[in-house]
């Protein structure tokens, strides 16, 4: 338990914190899923929006710090390259 009454509300508001970051992750984790199974099922049109919704899940999970910028990136980068390359016609 802690001794200060500045300790007790720091424990009360990482609790708070942690449950929204994890709510958060999960969200994220979600709409990554979503638009992996759109790439994945060839849906051009279905894959479009998961993906466009899940970039602005990313964004903004990494806006408020709960991942950081380069993970966000990283994410980003993988599902627009996955997009691109289902959209693309196939040369030869």
């Amino acid at each position: 338990m802690p001794n200060k009454q500045a300790q007790a509300k720091s424990m009360r508001q990482s609790k708070k914190h942690n449950l929204r970051n994890k709510a958060a992750k999960s969200a994220l984790r979600q709409e990554i899923k979503k638009a992996r199974t759109a790439l994945e099922g060839k849906k051009t049109d279905e894959a479009k929006t998961n993906v466009k919704s899940a970039i602005r899940v990313i964004n903004k999970t990494a806006e408020k710090g709960i991942i950081h910028k380069r993970k966000a990136a990283r994410l980003e980068s993988r599902l627009v390259k996955k997009l691109n390359k289902m959209t693309a016609p196939a040369t030869q």
